[in-house]
C-alpha cells in the first residue's frame, strides 16, 4: 500500500491526544443519545418482543418434554406378568404427540376405584372405603394417560420468582430493542472517532467500512438468535436429562443469556472487517496475518470462551465461524493487496510511457 509523502503527512497531521478524548466523549454524548431515544422506542415494543424471547426456550422445553413423554411410553411395562398394557397404542400416542401438539402424564389407577367414583360420586365414598382391603394391591393398578394441550403443560412455562421480576425483564427487552435500534448510529459514532484520527487518505476506508460492519453485527445476532440458540437449548436440555433433572427456566436468567450470545456473536463477526481495516492503515499485512494464523485461532478461542456462555456448543459455534472468518479476513488483505499492486505498477508504466 503507497504512503503519503512526508509533506502530505505534516500537512494533514493526526489529532493530539486531548483532541482524541474531546472527540471520544462527543462520540459517547452522541451514541448514549440515540441509545436513549432507541429504548424509549423499546418500550412500546417490548412486551411482544418478551414472547418473541421466549419463542426458542418455550419450542425447547416442549421438545424435551414431547421426546421423554414418548420415551416413557414406549418403555412402559405392565407390573405383573400379562397385567393391563397402555389404553393407547405406541402409534396413537406419537400421533397425538408429534401431530396434534398434546401432552400427557402417566398416572396408574385401580380401575374398580376409578369405576365407583365415575359412576356413583361423593356420598358412596365413605361406604365403599370400608369395604376396601386393608392391603394396597399394586399389582391390580393399570395405567392412566391424562391428556393437555402442549402449550398448557405447566412444565414448559417460564416462570418468575417475584413480583417486581416481570417489570425488570420488561425493562430489559426495551433494552434489548434500543440495542438493536441503535445499533447503526453506535457504530457510525465509532467509526467516525476512529476516522477523527486518521489521515485523508485512510478515512475512505471508514465510511466504506461502515455499513459492512453494521451488517456483520446483524448477521452475528440473528445467526445467533434463529440457529445457535436450539442447538444450544438442545444440548443444556439433554444434559439435564443425563443428570436426572427437570429443568425450571426463569424468564430473567433467560433474558440474561440471550444478551451474551448475540452480543458475542455479533462482535465476534467484526473480525475480517477489523483484519481488513489494520492491513489498510498499514498496521499488519496479509502476510503477518497468514504467519500468524495459529496463534491467532488460540486466541479466537479464548475469545469464544470469554463472549459465550459455559457450554461447549455456544463456543463451538463461534470459534468455528471466527476461524472461517479469519482466513476470509486474509483472503480479503491479499485481495486488496494485490489490486493496490496492480494499481501501481499501472501507474508506473504510464510513467514510463508519458516520459
Amino acid at each position: 500500500m503507497p504512503r503519503p509523502s512526508d509533506d502530505d503527512l505534516f500537512q494533514s497531521s493526526t489529532m493530539t491526544f486531548g483532541e482524541h478524548l474531546e472527540e471520544l466523549r462527543t462520540c459517547l454524548i452522541r451514541a448514549s443519545a440515540g441509545l436513549a431515544v432507541a429504548v424509549v422506542l423499546g418500550f412500546f415494543v417490548a412486551r411482544p418482543v418478551v414472547h418473541l424471547i421466549e419463542a426458542p426456550l418455550r419450542e425447547a422445553l416442549g421438545d424435551y418434554y414431547s421426546k421423554r413423554a414418548l420415551e416413557t411410553a414406549a418403555a412402559w411395562q405392565p407390573r405383573a406378568a400379562g397385567g393391563p398394557a397402555l389404553p393407547y397404542s405406541q402409534a396413537e400416542i406419537r400421533d397425538a404427540v408429534e401431530q396434534h401438539g398434546m401432552s400427557f402424564e402417566l398416572r396408574e389407577v385401580h380401575r374398580d376405584r376409578l369405576e365407583r367414583v365415575l359412576g356413583r360420586g361423593g356420598p358412596d365414598r365413605q361406604a365403599d372405603a370400608a369395604d376396601d382391603a386393608a392391603t394396597f394391591d399394586v399389582d391390580a393398578l393399570v395405567p392412566l394417560l391424562l391428556w393437555q394441550p402442549l402449550s398448557r403443560d405447566q412444565r414448559v412455562s417460564i416462570t418468575t420468582l417475584s413480583a417486581q421480576e416481570a417489570f425488570g425483564i420488561y425493562v430489559k427487552a426495551a433494552l434489548i430493542v434500543g440495542v438493536v435500534l441503535a445499533s447503526p448510529w453506535i457504530f457510525y459514532q465509532l467509526w467516525t472517532f476512529v476516522a477523527a484520527g486518521l489521515y485523508v487518505h485512510e478515512r475512505k476506508w471508514v465510511w466504506t467500512f461502515l455499513p459492512i460492519s453494521i451488517g456483520l453485527f446483524l448477521a452475528g445476532v440473528g445467526i445467533a438468535f434463529f440457529f445457535v440458540f436450539k442447538f444450544v437449548l438442545d444440548y443444556l436440555l439433554q444434559f439435564n436429562a443425563w443428570l436426572g433433572l427437570d429443568p425450571d427456566p426463569r424468564i430473567s436468567e433467560w433474558l440474561g443469556f440471550v444478551l451474551v450470545l448475540p452480543l458475542g456473536f455479533g462482535l465476534g463477526f467484526q473480525l475480517p472487517l477489523v483484519m481488513l481495516f489494520l492491513e489498510r492503515i498499514g498496521i499488519f499485512d496479509a502476510a503477518a496475518y497468514a504467519s500468524q494464523w495459529r496463534v491467532a485461532v488460540l486466541v479466537i478461542v479464548l475469545a469464544s470462551a470469554v463472549l459465550t456462555p459455559a457450554d461447549p456448543y455456544s463456543l463451538l459455534f463461534l470459534a468455528g465461524p471466527l476461524c472461517l472468518l479469519y482466513f476470509g479476513g486474509l483472503w480479503l488483505c491479499r485481495w486488496f493487496a494485490a489490486g493496490d499492486a496492480a494499481t501501481q505498477g499501472d501507474r508506473g508504466q504510464a510513467t514510463k510511457a508519458s516520459q
